[in-house]
């Protein structure tokens, strides 16, 4: 099965408020840079938004290792929160609805075609693909609030 390294990252100006998201495959070599914008986001949708739109680029199955900085999807595969969230009809423990479950739903549905794993990586640190991952997303915030005029 072929290795793919995806490294992402979401940011927000306000929380929530303008959103983008940034993402960068590595496979075999190749060098793949992804990114959007979104007018209204909050960081989490962002950071999610980041691996559903990297996965969706992967065009075959493969075993992914996916680079982010977001204790929120950490967290939420490698403690088991989702399988949790599932199990209780999308409700937390608090007996609140889950928020953003359609992006979780998107996302546990991407994963099936891949073998994928979870990395936890320091933000804004010396990690140069999260780095540019966070260049890609808050670029799209700028080039989009000058577009829009967003005030």
């Amino acid at each position: 099965m072929k290795a793919v390294d995806l490294y992402t990252d979401g940011a927000c100006s306000g929380n929530p408020g303008p959103g983008g998201w940034g993402c960068v495959l590595l496979y075999n070599g190749h060098v793949k840079e992804l990114s959007g914008f979104h007018n209204e986001a909050t960081n989490n949708r962002m950071e999610l938004l980041a691996v559903i739109k990297g996965l969706l680029a992967i065009r075959e199955s493969c075993k992914v290792t996916v680079y982010t900085d977001s204790a929120y999807i950490c967290n939420a595969f490698n403690n088991g929160w989702v399988i949790a969230w599932q199990m209780n009809g999308w409700k937390t423990k608090n007996k609140a609805d889950v928020k953003n479950q359609e992006l979780w739903k998107e996302l546990l549905n991407l994963m099936k075609n891949h073998d994928v794993n979870y990395k936890k990586v320091k933000g804004h640190s010396d990690n140069e693909y999260n780095n540019r991952c966070d260049e890609l997303a808050t670029s799209q915030i700028t080039k989009n609030m000058k577009t829009n005029k967003i005030e």
